[in-house]
């Protein structure tokens, strides 16, 4: 049987999207290639807000991640951490080569502007790594209020790891300031893992110009020179992008106005499911994620268990995230999923916790 999934991805892929994925082949140096890939690279900026370039990786997220300190740290990197996919931006940095501090909060609190603020006043820093969506404490930093800081220190890249918020809470990265905003396709975009996107500044570029030893794959001037061409420096996962050019075209159809009111709604109704049903919300007030939520396993149900019964019943959620494993749960609501389903799963849920507490 297969389990619907609301995990913070893979994330469930809808039959449409798959079936497009099935697209027969096209030779990635040709001029049908070339026409694809401008085509969904005109649509990303669209939805991004921006005028910047938009790049295509065949790579998971964490591979832009580490493009991002290869092509754009010169100097010393601020990283300001919430969890421990933020934690992993900054150890990938020491395994660079890359001087970098940890300038991260306790776990379930969100960056705030005033921290990045005192951090970038010292001068120290010429790139600043935020995580927008934290998916291990299920918390969503303020990325606005910290872009409107970042405007006070130009020679400081903004470099921001999008991969759980894009697609289900709204970016616009040139207003924000944002100089790298990535993302994968297995969350918001509800397509399978394996694909990556970017939007890049031209300041951004300009910076890997200063930099030595950008590595070869992830050669941020590698993948500028073939953009003029509309083709990528290696190979593409040319089925990631004809998905990725259907779901885009879904996404205009619903609405992108419509679309984030959908991922809050269903935000609002997993934390109200949460609330009732005698748990807490991991995050600080204010700060949860509107894509998935972590709530604080304050009635001590055995996940494993709750689990293994929603798997009986053709549903999945997920355990807590590393530290965080055995105090907390997480319920994803993004990408495709509509409030009925999520309605649906909530209600299993409580009749199955009801049933093992």
């Amino acid at each position: 049987m297969h389990k619907k999934l609301f995990i913070p991805g893979p994330v469930e892929v809808y039959p449409d999207a798959l079936k497009v994925m099935g697209t027969p082949m096209i030779g990635h140096r040709t001029k049908d290639y070339s026409t694809l890939h401008g085509r969904v690279k005109e649509k990303i900026q669209r939805f991004l807000y921006t005028k910047n370039k938009v790049f295509f990786s065949t790579s998971s997220g964490t591979g832009v991640m580490e493009a991002c300190l290869r092509n754009c740290v010169a100097k010393r990197a601020a990283c300001f951490p919430c969890g421990a996919f933020g934690e992993r931006w900054y150890k990938m940095a020491a395994v660079n080569g890359k001087e970098a501090d940890n300038l991260g909060v306790e776990m379930g609190k969100a960056i705030k502007p005033e921290v990045v603020d005192k951090a970038l006043s010292t001068g120290k820093y010429d790139v600043a790594l935020i995580t927008h969506n934290e998916t291990s404490s299920g918390v969503m930093n303020p990325l606005e209020e910290i872009g409107n800081v970042l405007k006070k220190y130009p020679d400081v890249l903004f470099l921001v790891d999008a991969v759980s918020a894009m697609a289900g809470a709204k970016i616009e990265v040139d207003k924000w300031g944002i100089d790298v905003c990535l993302a994968s396709t297995q969350k918001g975009f509800a397509l399978p893992p394996g694909f990556s996107l970017f939007s890049i500044s031209e300041k951004a570029l300009a910076r890997a110009k200063q930099v030595p030893n950008r590595g070869y794959y992830f050669d941020f001037l590698e993948f500028d020179k073939f953009d003029a061409k509309n083709q990528t420096p290696t190979t593409p996962s040319i089925s990631h992008l004809y998905a990725l050019d259907h779901q885009l075209d879904k996404f205009f159809a619903e609405g992108l106005d419509k679309r984030f009111e959908r991922h809050q709604k269903m935000a609002k109704m997993c934390r109200d499911w949460v609330i009732e049903n005698g748990f807490k919300l991991f995050p600080e007030p204010g700060y949860e994620s509107v894509t998935m939520t972590t709530a604080d396993n304050t009635r001590n149900i055995d996940i494993g268990k709750i689990n293994a019964a929603l798997a009986e019943k053709g549903f999945i959620i997920s355990a807590g995230y590393g530290k965080l494993k055995a105090q907390t749960f997480r319920i994803a609501h993004m990408g495709d999923t509509q409030p009925e389903e999520l309605s649906e799963l909530l209600a299993v849920l409580k009749e199955i916790i009801g049933t093992h507490a």
